[in-house]
Order: structure tokens, then C-alpha cells, then sequence
């Protein structure tokens, strides 16, 4: 599959918590560091994601906000 995202991180699923609707999919990406994204149960159901999985997390957003202390 091919995306026009840039932002395409590869990683592997640490940990999924899921809820009533949604989950928290925690990602270790591959380059250090992790990223959480918020999903429904039912895209971790179809996706098939389980803990050790490899994945990648798209990230295509209009606006990006940089912040410092």
C-alpha cells in the first residue's frame, strides 16, 4: 500500500489498552522513543494488532505545533 503521508514511522506494538470504544495503541518505534495513537477496538480488531506486531504510524496533519519550556 502506498500512502501520500510522509510521516510514515516504522515501529512495533508495545502495549494496546482497550476500552468500551477505543484503545491506546503504545508504538516503540524503531528509531527510539514511542508514540501513542488512540484508535477504535474495532480498527485494532480489523488491523489484527497484537503486542509485538510490526506496524507503522502515519502521521498527516495540516498543522504541526512546536512548543519549549
Amino acid at each position: 500500500m502506498k500512502l501520500s503521508a510522509r510521516n510514515q514511522l516504522p515501529g512495533k506494538v508495545k502495549a494496546i489498552d482497550v476500552g468500551v470504544v477505543t484503545a491506546e495503541v503504545v508504538i516503540a518505534l524503531d528509531g527510539g522513543g514511542e508514540l501513542t495513537a488512540v484508535i477504535t477496538k474495532k480498527s485494532v480488531e480489523n488491523l489484527g494488532l497484537t503486542v509485538g506486531k510490526k506496524v507503522y504510524a502515519v502521521v498527516k496533519s495540516t498543522e504541526v505545533m512546536v512548543a519549549i519550556d
